[in-house]
């Protein structure tokens, strides 16, 4: 039965005023959010390095406002004018411009296009989507995008960077799971046993990185996940092995890239760029079937055990800005 949503509900809303952009709890009706043809009954959430830019002003991720925040969110139909969905169905949606152009999952209720509801694959629950969420999501498209890329666990050792983060260690626990040696370099030294806990056969600190000046260092990787772009992913460039491929994921070290055409002339490296937020629903489809078979992370239960309820939102977003934040963080709507 499809359920009429005509009463106030709640939901974390951003909005930019004088210049300064702050987020906070509100009361707000179906009538408040973006048009859309299905409607989803939150359960949770996540908070992703994006969100954190996006509800505090730090980085320009919202297009309008007011807006409502979250680029994830896990529940179950509500209602829906589309066919493929039915009130009850368990659903999900990550990226998608949620929480960017179109209001978010940080409420009680969120509509959306029918295009971008992904069913949640058996095996999975509302909870553990959202302890993956963009960030699994994203870990996982780039894996598939290197095995694609001819990457396998016998070719050699696998680096993460930025291991520590909520990509970063689920990156980490994925590629170990499928029998790859990984190295996780990370810049927070107290994290050794998190992620040699997650599977890391290595950890390395950024900080105790000789990252060359050569266009060609000695060559150690025959794949790489990265998250920081700037000097570590030219120093990942120079250091790639044969045929090797980089997944670059994200700039939380600079957005800039000062390499050679060398190390993809004269060794072949790939550089593969991974967009979670536009990936077509076929893609975005197997991955997250992938997802829930054989790219599900082992430890989970260490990655994601933190929730934090939709009122606290406005108390964890700092915390990310500071690279203070280990693993995921779950949004519980109905707290």
């Amino acid at each position: 039965m499809t359920e009429q949503i005509k009463h106030p509900f709640r939901a974390y809303r951003v909005h930019r005023e004088d210049k300064t952009v702050a987020g906070r709890l509100e009361d707000i009706t179906l009538a408040d959010l973006n048009e859309g043809d299905v409607v989803i009954r939150a359960r949770y959430s996540s908070v992703n390095y994006k969100d954190a830019l996006a509800a505090t002003g730090a980085g320009r991720i919202m297009r309008r406002f007011p807006l409502v925040g979250g680029i994830d969110v896990a529940g179950e139909v509500a209602s829906s004018e589309d066919d493929r969905y039915k009130p009850g169905d368990p659903v999900l949606v990550t990226g998608c411009g949620l929480g960017e152009d179109y209001d978010g999952g940080y409420s009680e209720y969120v509509r959306v296009r029918g295009d971008w509801v992904i069913p949640i694959p058996e095996g999975i629950d509302a909870f553990k989507a959202m302890c993956l969420g963009t960030a699994g999501f994203t870990a996982g498209l780039a894996v598939v995008k290197l095995e694609l890329n001819g990457l396998s666990p016998d070719k050699g050792r696998v680096v993460v960077t930025g291991a520590s983060g909520g990509v970063g260690s689920l990156a980490v626990n994925m590629l170990s799971g499928l029998g790859y040696q990984v190295a996780a370099v990370t810049g927070k030294a107290d994290a050794e046993g998190f992620l040699r806990d997650l599977g890391a056969s290595e950890v390395l600190l950024r900080s105790d990185l000789d990252l060359g000046s050569r266009p060609l260092e000695k060559a150690e990787w025959a794949g790489a996940v990265d998250n920081l772009g700037g000097e570590t992913l030219t120093w990942l460039t120079r250091t790639m092995d044969w045929w090797g491929s980089i997944a670059s994921i994200g700039l939380a070290e600079s957005h800039e890239l000062n390499t050679t055409v060398m190390p993809f002339i004269l060794r072949g490296v790939n550089l593969l760029g991974i967009n979670s937020v536009a990936t077509p629903r076929p893609a975005r489809l197997k991955v997250w079937e992938r997802l829930a078979t054989d790219l599900m992370p082992t430890r989970l239960d260490l990655i994601g055990t933190r929730t934090v309820p939709l009122s606290g939102l406005g108390e964890v977003f700092h915390g990310y800005l500071e690279g203070k934040v280990k693993g995921r963080t779950v949004v519980d709507i109905y707290d």
